[in-house]
């Protein structure tokens, strides 16, 4: 009797082991099928919410950069601005920093949505570029701008597509660049000046061409 309980013992116990090891084998399996099944659905419904949902887009809202001029030269701060933009464009950006060297700049969006910016520093052109286009500038095809705040502009440009043309105006630099293209940015050059901004009617777009532009602090 002894013999043949031990021999059924083992046997029992051995067939015990196997099964709980192959049931155990079989539903970590399960899981993980499970899992990658949840996870494929997951992607799957955001990725038909990203396609289906209708996200608004934010609107960029214009500033008054003619208000901005006005009072620049109001401190006999001499600036340099479009007298008016194209169809379709607006200002979008503001940026003064004053100090015994100050800057001056104005952010614009096209009617296509690209970027054209205008910078006034008394600061070497190179400087500028790297600050506001990028490190590796090649140069590209002057501008020619008769009747502008400067006749000859140098051209530049980088990889990623971006323009900057350059002139030194009343012993400061005077940079139009951006990701605008060419032909937008010498539109932008022809229409900056100094003259002061019409302050008869403080609403109004407007400037004088005949007043005298103040003195260059």
């Amino acid at each position: 009797m002894g013999p043949v309980s031990e021999q059924g013992g083992t046997g029992q116990g051995g067939t015990g082991r196997a099964g709980g090891t192959r049931r155990y084998q079989t539903s970590m399996a399960g899981m993980v099928g499970a899992m990658l099944v949840l996870l494929v659905a997951i992607g799957g419904f955001m990725l038909l919410r990203g396609v289906t949902s209708d996200a608004p887009e934010v609107e960029v809202e214009a500033v008054d950069y003619l208000g901005a001029v006005r009072d620049q030269q109001r401190i006999d701060r001499r600036v340099v601005y479009p007298r008016t933009l194209p169809d379709g464009w607006k200002a979008t950006s503001i940026d003064y920093v004053p100090g015994r060297r100050p800057a001056w700049g104005i952010g614009m969006l096209t009617d296509e949505g690209t970027f054209a910016g205008v910078r006034q520093q008394d600061e070497a052109v190179d400087v500028l570029l790297d600050q506001f286009v990028d490190e590796e500038t090649t140069t590209r095809e002057s501008l020619t701008a008769p009747g502008a705040i400067a006749r000859e502009w140098e051209g530049y440009a980088d990889e990623g597509g971006d323009t900057a043309f350059a002139a030194e105006v009343g012993g400061e630099t005077v940079l139009v660049f951006g990701s605008a293209d060419a032909e937008d940015l010498a539109t932008l050059v022809d229409l900056l000046t100094f003259a002061p901004v019409d302050v008869t009617d403080p609403g109004a777009a407007t400037w004088s061409p005949d007043a005298p532009s103040p003195s260059p602090r």
